[in-house]
């Protein structure tokens, strides 16, 4: 009979889903069949699963933990930002509509029916559901029609472990402080509680960790010292994303308010040769780039105009009169182009503006979203690409006449006359080790790096970790069946 847990956070950005995806690798190693889940996810780096929809990232990392095939049952609720009041909303890997947050906040809990039919699908395959809260359960002003913490585990009847952040401070009173506030039913589902990131010697916390318990009630899972090969796995999050020190090369990356699908980035943070930089609002783009790469966007006309704000479109024209490389990928290749035009406000509102002019080619967003894991070859080299599209639009011009990609027999993206400048709607391209390593060539970098192989060793690692830092047998003993199995 299948068993499921719920790990919950103190607050957002406390480390639940690299927390998970080592559970989920270490409980797999066990011979368990495990699958991961999260019933409402807010991020605009999603993934395509491979039935052809979209879930948050780190669902998808969780998956490959787990050794299982991504499913959008995984993350049935995504919010993807397009501005500061309202998001995309996608039911069940499929986009639903767009809705303003006032609006989310009174039918959200007409949604709790969708996240309650994945969970239930993947019940039925797995011996063991890891399911990620989001955000706080402490917000108590989000608990009426909550789907995403408590409001999900009532309704699914599983145990919940709350996880605090030693790292941002005050974690006594984050997990004190927690259950002073949750009504006495959600109280009855905690069943324990773990420290997560502590940084020195854990044995110097055994009071703070003895005081909570004491004051709780609850018992403690494991103190988690800091995971330092955590940047080598996805990041999930803006939050997370950071600049990596590495070789002579230097790769800039413009931080875009809405930016989106920036796993493009993982690996070439990995590669020793190459430094990336993320650029804040506020900073120039260093005049000592070797490429500036342009990632994808959730509102591409919006953060075009973002760009021009900050005085970007200036430095990239200077960067590519000095003959530096340019490469947009999605939103950022669009941004290229001569014109975006979005006659039917797909994007914002409807008309069309003017793009960077580095490209000959043009947008018109509109169509039916793209959603596609995609295989392509180089057309250069005849390198095997991986990648995956997650895009509205469609991009035509002089430009695509220097394809540099095939996909299923079709050319693929755009290059200017010199090949300096490119664009393509094919993300995680990088990810293809024998792709990037020629790619890279051009910048004098030499790779002989195996990115997935890097990917599956930390996994293993941070597994490893959290054998010997928590109470697996224990957390496993927790794991109850849900009242709906």
């Amino acid at each position: 009979m299948v068993r499921s847990i719920m790990i919950q956070g103190t607050g957002s950005n406390v480390g639940k889903s690299v927390l998970v995806a080592g559970l989920a690798r270490a409980y797999t190693r066990r011979g368990l069949r495990v699958a991961p889940f999260k019933p409402q996810n807010m991020s605009n780096n999603a993934a395509v699963t491979e039935n052809g929809g979209e879930i948050g990232r780190a669902q998808a990392l969780q998956a490959r933990a787990a050794r299982r095939a991504t499913h959008t049952d995984m993350n049935p609720i995504l919010l993807k930002p397009e501005t500061d009041t309202g998001a995309q909303i996608i039911v069940q890997g499929q986009r639903a509509g767009t809705m303003k947050a006032g609006d989310y906040r009174k039918d959200k809990s007409k949604l709790l029916g969708a996240a309650l039919e994945s969970f239930d699908r993947l019940c039925r395959d797995a011996d063991l559901v890891l399911i990620e809260g989001a955000g706080s359960p402490a917000e108590t002003n989000l608990r009426k029609g909550d789907i995403a913490n408590m409001g999900f585990a009532c309704a699914a009847g599983v145990p919940v472990v709350l996880v605090g952040d030693i790292h941002r401070g005050g974690v006594i009173a984050q997990i004190v402080g927690t259950q002073a506030v949750l009504d006495t039913s959600d109280l009855e589902l905690i069943r324990g509680f773990a420290v997560n990131r502590f940084k020195g010697d854990v044995s110097l916390f055994d009071e703070g960790r003895d005081d909570i318990a004491a004051r709780t009630n609850w018992p403690c899972l494991g103190v988690v010292p800091w995971f330092n090969d955590a940047w080598k796995l996805p990041a999930e999050d803006m939050m997370d994303i950071r600049s990596h020190s590495g070789g002579a090369c230097k790769v800039v990356v413009p931080q875009l308010e809405r930016m989106a699908n920036f796993d493009d980035l993982d690996p070439l943070s990995t590669e020793p040769g190459v430094t990336v930089e993320i650029v804040p609002a506020g900073r120039a783009l260093p005049g000592d780039a070797d490429l500036v790469l342009l990632p994808g966007s959730k509102s591409t006309i919006g953060d075009l105009a973002y760009f021009r704000a900050q005085g970007w479109d200036v430095d990239l024209y200077a960067h590519v009169r000095r003959g530096g490389h340019v490469l947009g990928l999605c939103g950022g290749y669009q941004m290229l182009g001569r014109t975006i035009a979005d006659p039917d406000g797909v994007d914002g509102r409807p008309g069309t503006v003017e793009g960077l002019g580095l490209l000959d080619v043009e947008t018109i967003m509109a169509g039916k979203k793209q959603v596609t894991l995609t295989s392509a070859r180089a057309l250069e080299g005849g390198e095997p690409v991986s990648g995956y599209e997650i895009h509205m639009g469609r991009t035509e011009g002089l430009d695509c006449a220097r394809a540099w990609l095939e996909v299923d027999g079709r050319p693929e993206g755009a290059a200017n006359a010199s090949g300096r400048i490119r664009g393509s709607y094919l993300h995680g391209i990088f990810t293809s080790d024998a792709f990037r390593a020629s790619y890279l060539s051009q910048l004098g970098v030499v790779s002989d790096l195996a990115y997935d192989d890097g990917v599956e060793d930390t996994l293993d690692a941070l597994a490893d970790h959290l054998e010997k830092n928590m109470d697996l047998d224990r957390l496993l003993a927790l794991a109850e069946t849900p009242r709906r199995a």
